[in-house]
């Protein structure tokens, strides 16, 4: 199967989110264009969705599957993000290194197992080690289960895991050293197309 994959600017990137995030009924609350343009300003960032056709109208492609990845460095000024580098002093290495943040990302449940965020996760790996990136993180929370099983077969490694009072709500953090090999390795068929 191939995958189409459209990847975004930033503004229309983030329109496109807004939109998508409505089809998602777990997150407890969604992501705001302007909440996405402010986290992506002024960083190399991705955003990248994937389309599918509907079952009963193959002719109608609909967005089934987002992810929205940008750099962290070692010294941030958005509060979140100095937050997620001070979590993880001591267990990834900011300094001299380029490291992706994996901030976003889902598929609705319709379309769920069927490759469509393997499709994203490859093609924003590509797009990585093209440009230099040592590494990506990503961070979901222990009642995340098909999240972590789905990161768990893309061969991310946990690196720290923090317990909270309600285990369901423990944050896990994960991993993955990014390389011209591993993406050699990828296994998804994928048509990306530049949306102005």
């Amino acid at each position: 199967m191939e995958y189409l994959i459209k990847q975004y600017p930033v503004e229309t990137g983030a329109l496109e989110i807004q939109y998508i995030e409505e089809f998602f009924g777990e997150f407890p609350r969604r992501k705001t264009a302007a909440e996405v343009m402010d986290r992506l300003s002024g960083r190399e960032s991705l955003v990248l969705m994937a389309e599918a056709p509907l079952p009963d109208d193959p002719g109608t492609l609909v967005p089934v599957s987002y992810k929205v990845v940008h750099e962290v460095g070692a010294h941030e000024n958005i509060p979140k993000l100095r937050d997620l580098v001070e979590r993880l002093k001591g267990t990834i290495q900011f300094e001299g290194r380029r490291v992706l943040y994996s901030w976003l990302g889902a598929t609705r449940r319709d379309w769920r197992g069927q490759g469509h965020f393997r499709a994203l996760t490859e093609e924003t790996e590509a797009w990585a080690v093209a440009r230099g990136f040592n590494e990506v993180v990503v961070k979901t929370k222990n009642r995340y289960y098909d999240m972590r099983s789905t990161l768990t077969q893309l061969k991310f490694d946990v690196v720290k895991y923090e317990r909270h009072g309600d285990n369901a709500e423990s944050k896990v953090y994960l991993s993955k050293l990014l390389s011209p090999e591993m993406v050699a390795g990828h296994r998804s068929l994928r048509s990306v197309v530049q949306v102005e």
